[in-house]
């Protein structure tokens, strides 16, 4: 399985390289006051990627941040709850806590 996932990996970078190699012509960006900013194709694609992908990580980090307070929080309720069933404790037939197996 490690192969074929290596062997995918270099397929992928093949690929975009062989893109990159393709996409070298001179373009004008257009932004605002009438500036024009010109580059190379791959590199101005290369900057919106990596900015979308720098966006894209910034939107969910708020998610992150309270996913790992709500964790944090129950890991304290849970560590100062008292343990009601000792592993030497019999479980009842009738106790409504018991899987029922």
């Amino acid at each position: 399985m490690r192969i074929l996932a290596w062997i995918l990996r270099i397929i992928l970078f093949l690929a975009l390289f062989l893109f990159a190699i393709k996409n070298t012509d001179t373009v004008s960006l257009r932004l605002y006051f009438d500036q024009v900013w010109q580059a190379p194709l791959i590199l101005v694609l290369l900057v919106f990627f990596a900015a979308g992908a720098a966006m894209g990580v910034l939107a969910t980090l708020a998610t992150l941040f309270r996913q790992r307070r709500d964790i944090a929080r129950l890991q304290r309720e849970l560590r100062s709850r008292p343990r009601d069933d000792s592993p030497g404790t019999p479980v009842a037939d009738g106790d409504i806590d018991s899987p029922g197996f």
